[in-house]
């Protein structure tokens, strides 16, 4: 298989349009119809809670399996808000809606986890949010971006969603190959890192870290080079989140190449399989795979005489034998597509994926709930209000149970 560079630009308005946006969006308030709304700061006791249906955080790692702190599996099936990695310094849409109203709507999709997308910009003290329509947003007014976070994190969990974190740039401007760049020092990636873990310890649905957002290009995998080896920088980073956090997930994306067989970025977990990452605690290791489809750049795969029927040996050998081996649970991180019409190639793939997912017992977080990603749309469409039914009616066949607020969360 050859290397491909994928083309996704998440985000299409810059801070100044957004800002345009939400002031014309106080004159064109939606009708969306809330559901119940929520205050609070999302922390809470740290002890085991029974969260919902019988789940009792925090998770763990059981051979390939995620399961809750009385060994009953879960999966999680959920989604990508992003916004907070950009320049708005705030999920994106807050420019025409309420964010409890977006998170009303969210849950009452049936998703039972939220990836929250951030910059390690967000936290620098001129991070300004904009962006936001605050006649609608009121309690958001004056709030730093790592305030806005405490929001939506508290919001989702107290509507029964589990949020892991996702380090998707080191700043608003664009993704890095590396977990560095020259705008943000590892130092600061593990400050960042072990202040989010310890802000968030807790609360028991906040479960985890999503530690580098796609590593591509120059990173590689378990070649010991201290600059470049991924797997020895999720080790450093993993460690030192469990020595604040040890209830938190570490959450370990693929690399681009290894061993000259090329995919998507962040998606190849090859190397995974000769050299896994070491933790302190190894029953807190999950990896996550990131795939997309022809809308985003059309591999040899989806030309294929055999496709789809070629799709799962290739998902086994990039991702999928991890966990179908025991040796550690795989999240589908990312994927998405502008149609899942099954007349259509990308179509074919999303639901051959979503499949692969739920044949396995899998976890997922779909790309995304935002309509303003360049190449694969979201779930909402283009008016920030109106659900894609025909990606839900896919995404609803294969979902698991929400938790309910624990009892000590404040709402």
């Amino acid at each position: 298989m050859t290397s491909r560079l994928r083309v996704r630009k998440p985000v299409l308005y810059t801070s100044v349009l957004a800002t345009l946006l939400a002031i014309a969006a106080a004159f064109s308030i939606p009708t969306f119809t809330a559901g119940k709304t929520v205050t609070g700061t999302g922390t809470g006791d740290a002890r085991p809670q029974a969260v919902g249906n019988g789940i009792v955080a925090p998770l763990h790692a059981q051979g390939g399996k995620l399961v809750d702190a009385r060994g009953k599996v879960v999966q999680l099936t959920g989604i990508n808000w992003f916004g907070m990695e950009t320049g708005t310094f705030a999920p994106h849409g807050l420019w025409s809606r309420n964010w409890q109203q977006m998170l009303d709507q969210i849950a009452a999709q049936g998703f039972n986890t939220l990836r929250l997308p951030y910059s390690n910009e967000l936290f620098l003290p001129g991070s300004k949010p904009n962006g936001i329509d605050f006649h609608q947003n009121p309690d958001l007014q004056g709030l730093t971006g790592q305030q806005i976070m405490d929001k939506i994190v508290s919001g989702a969990t107290s509507r029964g969603m589990m949020v892991f974190l996702d380090q998707h740039r080191p700043d608003q401007y664009g993704q890095s190959a590396l977990w560095y760049s020259d705008k943000v020092s590892e130092e600061t990636w593990l400050k960042d890192w072990t202040n989010l873990a310890a802000r968030y310890k807790n609360n028991p649905l906040v479960i985890g870290a999503d530690l580098h957002n796609e590593p591509r290009g120059e990173a590689t995998w378990g070649d010991g080079n201290e600059k470049t080896d991924w797997r020895l920088a999720a080790e450093r980073a993993g460690n030192a989140i469990l020595k604040v956090n040890p209830n938190w997930l570490i959450i370990v994306e693929g690399v681009e190449n290894y061993k000259n067989k090329g995919y998507w970025w962040g998606g190849n977990l090859q190397g995974a399989m000769e050299y896994p990452v070491r933790l302190s605690d190894p029953s807190k290791l999950v990896y996550s795979a990131h795939d997309y489809g022809p809308g985003v750049y059309n591999q040899n795969w989806f030309t294929d005489k055999d496709f789809p029927k070629n799709m799962p040996a290739i998902w086994d050998q990039m991702w999928g034998n991890l966990a179908k081996s025991g040796k550690a649970p795989v999240i589908m991180g990312e994927f998405g597509g502008k149609t899942v019409d099954q007349k259509e190639t990308e179509g074919v793939w999303q639901h051959a994926l979503i499949d692969y997912l739920k044949q396995n017992g899998l976890s997922y977080t779909y790309w995304c709930w935002n309509p303003d990603s360049g190449d694969t749309g979201g779930v909402l469409t283009e008016d920030w209000n109106t659900i894609d039914k025909a990606k839900m009616d896919m995404l609803k066949s294969y979902q698991a149970p929400m938790a309910a607020k624990p009892g000590n969360n404040p709402a």
